[in-house]
C-alpha cells in the first residue's frame, strides 16, 4: 500500500497557497499592493523620487536607480518582534532580504530608460506564515509596474521601463517529498529549503537553497526547481491581472484593505 504524504494544510505537493493582490492600499505611494500568499501578508509600496543617489552623481552614472527596504512589523509573528530602531541597527536577516528584493526587481527594470529617478520599494510584513521574502519580491514587482504605468499615463515616460515581470516562490523537501510554496510549519520542519526568483520568461534571477542539517541530491534539486518554475508561471499570470485591474476604479481602497482581514 502506498502512503501519500499529507501537508499541514492538505494541499497537493505542487499547489500554491491562495494568492491575492489588493492594489492601491497606500494612497500616498505611486504604486502599492497588499499581497497575500495564504496567511502571509505584505504591503509593498513603490515611491518615486525625482533624484538619484549621491554615488550615481559622483560617478556620473546615467539613468535611475531602484532600491528596497524590508521590515517585519512587531505583530507580524506570534511573539512580538522588536523594531530594528530599538536595537540601534538593522537586523541581518532584514538586510539580506531587502538586498534580494532590490536586485531581483532591478533585473527587470531598464534603469537608463527610467531617467533621473529613484524607485523606493518598501515591503512591510503584516503577517508572517512563511515565504515573506518571495511574497515581497512578487508584490514589489506589481507595485513597481503600477507606479511606472502612472508615469506613462502622466506623459513623463513614453513607455514603462519594466521589461518583464519577476516573481519569487519557495520550494523544499518536507518529509522526504518535494513541495511548493512552504508555509511556516513546512518551512520550520523542512530538511531542505529553496527560494527561487525567476523572470516572466522563466529565466533565473536567484537561487537560494540549503539543507537544514541535511543534504539533498541533484534529483531533489531538479524536482524543487521544476515545482518552482510551475509556480512562477501561475504567479506571473496573477500579477498581470492585478496590474491590469489596478487602473480600474475599485472604490475605497482602505475599505478593501480592511475587508481583506475580516
Amino acid at each position: 500500500m502506498t502512503v501519500t504524504m499529507q501537508r499541514p494544510d492538505s494541499r497537493a505537493n505542487n499547489a500554491l497557497r491562495p494568492i491575492s493582490f489588493q492594489a492601491n492600499v497606500a494612497p500616498h505611494a505611486n504604486g502599492s499592493v497588499l499581497v497575500s500568499f495564504g496567511d502571509t501578508r505584505v504591503i509593498c509600496a513603490c515611491t518615486i523620487e525625482e533624484d538619484v543617489p549621491r554615488w550615481m552623481k559622483y560617478q556620473k552614472v546615467k539613468g535611475g536607480w531602484l532600491t528596497a527596504e524590508y521590515n517585519m512589523l512587531p505583530y507580524s509573528t506570534l511573539d512580538r518582534k522588536a523594531r530594528d530602531i530599538t536595537r540601534g541597527k538593522l537586523d541581518g536577516r532584514s538586510s539580506e532580504i531587502q538586498r534580494l528584493i532590490g536586485r531581483s526587481i532591478r533585473s527587470v527594470v531598464d534603469l537608463k530608460a527610467l531617467g533621473h529617478r529613484t524607485l523606493w520599494i518598501d515591503c512591510d510584513v503584516l503577517q508572517a506564515d512563511g515565504g515573506t521574502r518571495t511574497a515581497s519580491i512578487t508584490g514589489g514587482c506589481v507595485a513597481v509596474a503600477i507606479a511606472l504605468n502612472k508615469l506613462v499615463a502622466e506623459g513623463k515616460l513614453k513607455k514603462s521601463p519594466l521589461k518583464q515581470l519577476v516573481a519569487g516562490i519557495s520550494s523544499g523537501i518536507y518529509k522526504d517529498t518535494a513541495v511548493l510554496d512552504l508555509n511556516y510549519p513546512e518551512d520550520r520542519d523542512a530538511s531542505v529549503d529553496f527560494n527561487v526568483v525567476m523572470t516572466e520568461d522563466l529565466n533565473f534571477v536567484e537561487l537560494q537553497g540549503s539543507g537544514e542539517e541535511a543534504t539533498f541530491s541533484a534529483q531533489q534539486m531538479a524536482q524543487m526547481i521544476e515545482l518552482a518554475t510551475e509556480g512562477v508561471q501561475q504567479i506571473t499570470e496573477l500579477q498581470k491581472k492585478a496590474i491590469a485591474d489596478a487602473d480600474k476604479p475599485d472604490g475605497d481602497s482602505l475599505a478593501d484593505l480592511a475587508a481583506a482581514f475580516s
